[in-house]
Formats: structure tokens, sequence, C-alpha cells
């Protein structure tokens, strides 16, 4: 009796916690098929009616949208790349390499964690002014990675000592170098970290906002966090469009997790075994 109590009490608080989480999701899809006057009726309805889809329609139609989407892609696949490609060269590095002063490089690296980005923003805008990097997307990109990198490497250098030593051993002795090591032996066997990875810097370059205000001033180059904020009017928001709008720019943020998913989670356990 006192074991079904227990396990009572721990599916309610589970299902709290579930209503907590998915309730005001679940308003925000119901919000984005609702006309404009039946998003403000008191009380709020968690059902649309009427229903209609006509703010997706206006909002996959106009203002450029598309272009906007294509945008956020463009950046957040350069970020990823980008990020995965220089956090692991310096995992692999901090994890395997051995030299003078390894562990304090390290410790300065990671004080890039330390630092909230919002405190970056004036230097970042000083060097963006000295490289010309305004109105273009290499701004974005060379940001976004610089944010990530600390944290990044930090994640993989746990997840590759956990690598056996003994195969990379044995490599060497068959004569393969470090760029052999790293990219057969290395990589292929840190796919959760890598995964992680993968899914970190693409939802900090898929959802950050005040750098990309700040930066991109052509409406051509827009991404996808200013076209939304741009349905909210000087009197008026649009509310529908903006709901309508989040939940397509959701769906990439959905498969890549999907994508990733079963390596996300092994990763996450992984990382944490060295933290």
């Amino acid at each position: 009796m006192r074991k079904f109590f227990s396990n009572g009490w721990t599916y309610f608080f589970l299902l709290i916690g579930l209503a907590v989480v998915w309730l005001p999701l679940w308003y925000m899809l119901a919000t984005s098929f609702k006309t404009q006057s039946a998003i403000f009726e008191v009380p709020p309805r968690l059902w649309p009616n009427p229903f209609t889809i006509q703010n997706y329609v206006d909002v996959l139609t106009t203002n450029h949208f598309d272009r906007y989407f294509f945008n956020s892609v463009k950046v957040a696949a350069g970020t990823v790349t980008l990020t995965l490609l220089v956090s692991s060269m310096l995992a692999y590095v901090f994890a395997r390499v051995k030299f003078r002063g390894r562990d304090t490089l390290f410790s300065i690296l990671l004080l890039g964690m330390m630092v909230p980005p919002v405190m970056l923003i004036i230097p970042q805008f000083i060097v963006a002014s000295w490289l010309s990097l305004f109105n273009n997307h290499w701004g974005l990109i060379l940001v976004y990675t610089t944010m990530n990198i600390s944290m990044q490497t930090f994640l993989l250098r746990g997840v590759f000592e956990l690598v056996p030593r003994d195969l990379e051993e044995a490599a060497f002795i068959d004569g393969a170098d470090s760029w052999t090591v790293f990219l057969r032996i290395i990589l292929p066997l840190s796919k959760p970290g890598l995964a992680v990875v993968i899914i970190n810097s693409f939802l900090y370059s898929w959802e950050e906002f005040a750098w990309a205000q700040i930066l991109i001033r052509e409406e051509s180059l827009r991404t996808l966090p200013i076209a939304i904020a741009n349905y909210q009017g000087e009197h008026l928001t649009e509310w529908g469009h903006v709901f309508a709008a989040t939940m397509i720019a959701l769906i990439p943020v959905i498969l890549i997790y999907l994508i990733f998913q079963r390596n996300f989670v092994q990763g996450i356990a992984t990382t944490g075994l060295k933290g």
C-alpha cells in the first residue's frame, strides 16, 4: 500500500510538471489558429473557435517570411559547422596532446563560459566595425561560433577523454598520424558528444535576437527572430501571426532534436560523467 501511494504521488507531480511544460506550448499552438478577436476572449479558450489557418497563410505569403527562414537556416548551418570544427579540434588538443601550459590555457578558455553574452555586445560592435561585418551574415556566424566555443570545447574534451587510449596508440603504431586518429577514431567514437554540440550551437544561433537586431539593418538579410518581432506593431500586435510564425520556426528545432535524440541523451550522460 505504501508503495502504491508513493508511486501515485510520483505520477501526480510528474503530471503537474508535464502540464506546466506543455500548457503554454498548447496555448501558443491553439492561438495560432484563432482569429484576432477570438484571441482576446475572457476566459481564454484552449481550443480555437472559430478555427482558421489564415494566420499561417498570411505568414507564409507576406513580409518575405521564406527569405528570413532561409537566412536563419544559412546562419545556423554556418554556425554549427564552424563550431563543430573549431571546438572538436580544440577539445582533441586539450584532451590528448600534452604540452606545457595546457591546463592554464584551458582554464582561460573556460572563462568565456562565465561572461554573459549581453556584456559583450559593445566589444562585438567595435570589432564588427573594424572588420566591416555589418549587414553580413558572417558577422552573425563568427560571433555565434565564438560564444559557443568555450562550452562546446569543455563538453567535447570530456567525451574525447573517454575514448580508450589503446585505440589511439595502436593507430600510431600502424603509422597513422594525429589527423588520421582524430578523423577516423576519435570523432566516430564521439557521436553522442558531437550531437550535443550540434543541438546546442543550432539552438543558440536559431533563436538569438539581440546581436542580430544590432548587426543586420538590411531587410533582406534579417533572420527569423527579427521577422517575428516585426509582427508586433506600434499600436496592435498580430498575436495570431506571431504564434503562427513561432510554430513554423519550431519545426527545424524539433527535427534537429528528433534526428539526434538518441545521441543527444547519451551525450548528455557521457559529458556529465566528466563534468
